[in-house]
């Protein structure tokens, strides 16, 4: 049977488009664009058979954005279908107007990755797929995926995808840009501080010299503290705090790329995880923050019940910029504060969330002056 023209044109795409290893990142960069779709159209695209690979890293665009105020009428069966093709792009989508869309069209917005509220939110979503659309393409596959998984499953996908992305391009030319570091000790005793004062107990991140970057030294040692408590009933409240200008500035960056494979970093991660131990005692965790909270600073205490911070903190996933996830629990804990679009947007954007605008999002519960 001869194939039909759409067929043989797809066939050919997907052969000129698949990159390979050497040109992959260049060949997806050219292809990125900030292209802004009618939703009417988009609804057209998004019903071709080919629809996954027309939007794709690999034989298409890596981006969908849609304008949802777009006052073409359309009808409800295609939104249903775009629904259920939204699900399974095989890229990131952004919906813009959201809070215009009316009729069908406002069925479509919590299918959507991101939603945002202008085209200037757009270009650093932009910039960020264009430079790794391969973990941008992660990220929010995971962030659906994960969506009513428990904590366990979601902490177990997290690191599938994690130590994927760890064996990838993107990651590796993270690394190539690196100079190599030598492994220091804490030079402040140790990495966790650990108090018990009548029924609570103090756990503090104790590395201020290098603003309590999360070493495996520190992940050993606050574990160390949280098995305490997990297992002593008797402790009512386990107070989590950092020393320093900083509660935490994210992981130890001397540490990336130096596991032997990432089949072993899964294993690890799954064996000694703080976020598993924070997870079992959350009822009894209070988070107190302040400076800089960066990557596992904000995904480890985003699982406390009760998050306070200083008027100076900051808030910031950078993992996609490394070609990586979050992987210190983020992509469990935040959805949960914040909902799954507001996680991706945070992650894909790198952008830096002050204090006030955590609060309004739901990410902390009080801002208290002087908490450290």
């Amino acid at each position: 049977m001869q194939s039909s023209d759409a067929d043989a044109n797809r066939k050919e795409v997907t052969r000129e488009a698949v990159p390979s290893r050497a040109s992959g990142r260049d060949v997806i960069a050219a292809r990125t664009s900030a292209g802004v779709l009618p939703l009417a159209q988009a609804l057209d695209r998004l019903r071709s058979p080919f629809a996954l690979e027309a939007f794709s890293p690999l034989t298409g665009d890596p981006l969908l954005v849609v304008d949802l105020a777009d006052p073409a009428p359309v009808s409800v069966g295609a939104v249903a279908e775009a629904r259920a093709t939204l699900a399974q792009l095989a890229c990131p989508s952004v919906a813009l107007g959201a809070d215009r869309a009316s009729g069908p069209a406002a069925q479509l917005v919590d299918r959507f990755d991101l939603v945002i509220g202008s085209a200037a939110e757009l270009a650093p979503i932009v910039e960020t797929v264009r430079r790794v659309p391969l973990a941008a393409l992660a990220l929010v596959q995971l962030l659906r995926h994960s969506e009513g998984l428990d904590v366990h499953e979601g902490l177990i996908a997290e690191s599938l995808v994690y130590s994927t992305l760890q064996g990838g391009p993107e990651f590796a030319a993270w690394c190539a840009t690196r100079n190599a570091r030598p492994q220091r000790a804490s030079s402040r005793g140790a990495a966790v501080l650990a108090q018990r004062d009548g029924d609570c107990l103090r756990l503090t991140l104790n590395r201020p010299e290098k603003r309590n970057a999360f070493s495996i030294e520190m992940r050993d040692a606050l574990i160390e503290g949280l098995r305490v408590a997990v297992c002593d009933p008797s402790i009512a409240e386990v107070l989590l705090t950092g020393a320093g200008p900083a509660f935490c500035s994210g992981g130890d960056l001397d540490e990336f790329g130096t596991l032997a494979d990432p089949a072993t970093a899964h294993a690890v991660r799954s064996t000694r995880n703080a976020a598993r131990w924070l997870a079992a005692c959350a009822d009894r965790v209070r988070a107190e923050v302040h400076g800089a909270c960066v990557g596992a600073g904000v995904e480890l205490a985003a699982f406390a019940r009760r998050l306070a911070a200083a008027p100076d903190a900051t808030f910031q996933l950078p993992e996609l910029g490394m070609g990586l996830v979050p992987g210190a629990g983020g992509t469990v804990s935040l959805p949960r504060r914040i909902g799954r679009q507001r996680t991706a947007a945070l992650a894909l954007s790198g952008r830096s969330l002050d204090a006030a605008t955590a609060h309004t999002w739901g990410l902390v519960d009080e801002i208290r002056p002087g908490t450290r």
